[in-house]
């Protein structure tokens, strides 16, 4: 048995990262292949954690008041996260030969956390130092979308915004999600244009997956 791929969809909020990973698993499934998809934070024990912060339940107490935990605690939970993820699911499908999709991965802890963290080259480094174990993607999209796009999409949807949720943040994301491959010049990234419709996105996509595997579309 030949391992399966992994691959990771990658966005600013309301770029279609969620949309993107289903649209793809369906396909996939609809060719008789084994694929499963996932998130981060994962819904394990310390990504549940994270969402707790994330949705604002979850907060430390200062002299000044509550707050969200700081960006490097954010990090380092991440970090944790992550290899308990891939221990526990990511790996042991992609042995046993499945596909698996991930929806998020370290390359949102750099960008998020650079960004919340003051945007220095040291705090990517650092992020990316507490990330070094990390099994690497197999193939990585990056959905570029314009800022704004991606607010009106935000506004539609329920519930409050989350933490990282504020459109100036978004939008320092967005251009550090166009230059993300500077940081992780050895991994395979492809950048998708995401201002478009979902079926145009989901077909770039699938071109690329097609590739990898070595098939026409």
């Amino acid at each position: 048995m030949t391992d399966g791929h992994f691959i990771v969809i990658e966005g600013i909020d309301g770029s279609g990262t969620t949309t993107q990973c289903s649209t793809l698993a369906e396909r996939l499934v609809a060719k008789g292949l084994q694929t499963h998809t996932t998130r981060e934070p994962s819904d394990g024990p310390i990504g549940v954690l994270i969402r707790q912060v994330l949705t604002g339940r979850l907060v430390v107490s200062t002299r000044h008041g509550i707050r969200p935990p700081g960006w490097a605690t954010m990090a380092t939970l991440f970090a944790s996260d992550r290899l308990d993820h891939l221990e526990a699911e990511i790996i042991p499908n992609v042995v046993d030969g499945v596909t698996v999709i991930c929806d998020r991965y370290d390359y949102s802890s750099v960008a998020y956390q650079t960004v919340s963290g003051g945007g220095g080259d040291e705090v990517s480094a650092w992020v990316r130092e507490l990330n070094r174990h990390a099994k690497r993607p197999d193939l990585t999209f990056v959905l570029d979308v314009d800022p704004e796009v991606a607010a009106s999409r935000r506004n539609t949807r329920s519930g409050s915004p989350e933490l990282y949720e504020v459109d100036a943040m978004q939008v320092e994301l967005a251009k550090f999600y166009v230059k993300i491959d500077e940081l992780f010049p050895d991994d395979t990234i492809r950048h998708i244009d995401a201002n478009c419709g979902v079926e145009e996105v989901a077909a770039a996509i699938w071109s690329e997956v097609m590739a990898l595997r070595g098939e026409s579309v």
